[in-house]
């Protein structure tokens, strides 16, 4: 399929496969892609308006980022699946700037998910979602959750260095309340400074707890773990 300032309105490409297709600076108005499979093709400056991509997926295809904003499915379940697409779709063409947008929406699209399985009231959560089914998908939302306060699920540099920043004023109170004067303010700073120190295991921790220096340990394996990550 071959098209260049061609525009398509309310033409039904229901389970399509677009294989090789060139539709340059095209235009649909109010099309049903639905199924529709976008396989080495190139849509470069194609727009979509009131397009419909249920279950629509992309491989190795050209097409601008703008889809992301005015082509995403309504129900938050599809939607991860479009973006997910689509985020890998990039990733195969290596365009990075166009894969981390796909990866928010994605991100985005998986919490609003998790929480209406476990939380919303909508006939389609309740008939899909029941009994332990729920209470799983609570605690998967509660994990995403805390990943995403932690480092935002790997697309966050300021909350996993926010993160560290948290771990190290735990240190400085730990240290505080039980080796100094919680009623001397410039303990909690000389405790401050100190945190790192203990944190990466340098020097000066041995009148502390093997419970504690345990705990350190293991926060410091996590966060390199989130780091190389």
């Amino acid at each position: 399929l071959v098209g260049l300032r061609v525009v398509f309105t309310n033409v039904d490409f229901r389970y399509c496969i677009f294989d090789a297709a060139y539709l340059r600076n095209c235009t649909f108005e109010s099309c049903d892609f639905t199924g529709c499979r976008f396989i080495n093709s190139n849509l470069v400056g194609s727009a979509f308006n009131g397009c419909k991509f249920d279950y629509a997926t992309f491989e190795k295809t050209q097409i601008d980022t703008d889809i992301l904003q005015n082509g995403c499915p309504s129900s938050e379940n599809l939607k991860l699946k479009f973006a997910r697409s689509l985020r890998t779709n990039y990733q195969q063409l290596g365009d990075a700037k166009a894969a981390n947008k796909a990866i928010s929406i994605e991100l985005k699209a998986t919490e609003d998910h998790l929480h209406k399985a476990w939380s919303s009231k909508e006939s389609y959560y309740r008939k899909k979602y029941k009994g332990l089914v729920r209470v799983s998908l609570f605690a998967e939302w509660l994990e995403f959750k805390l990943l995403d306060f932690i480092w935002g699920n790997g697309e966050s540099a300021y909350k996993l260095f926010r993160a560290v920043f948290l771990v190290l004023l735990l240190i400085a109170m730990y240290d505080v309340v039980n080796y100094g004067d919680p009623n001397v303010v410039s303990d909690y700073w000389s405790s401050f400074i100190k945190s790192p120190q203990i944190l990466f295991g340098i020097n000066g921790t041995s009148e502390y707890s093997g419970a504690f220096l345990a705990l350190v340990f293991a926060t410091r394996l996590v966060m390199f773990g989130f780091f190389m990550s």
